[in-house]
């Protein structure tokens, strides 16, 4: 597509609300699972550390 300037980039054709904030919701998402993620192999961790320190 080819838009005359950025605000018609922006906008989308109308539609810029619409894709823009459907861009945002997954982004958020992606972040979301990301931190999920990450605190489930940290604790994951914690508990494999404190089960090898409790076995010793």
């Amino acid at each position: 597509m080819n838009w005359p300037n950025w605000e018609a980039f922006w906008a989308m054709g109308g539609y810029g609300l619409y894709v823009w904030g459907s861009v945002g919701a997954v982004l958020l998402f992606i972040v979301a699972e990301l931190v999920g993620l990450a605190l489930s192999r940290r604790a994951l961790l914690d508990d494999i550390r404190h089960e090898s320190r409790s076995e010793a």
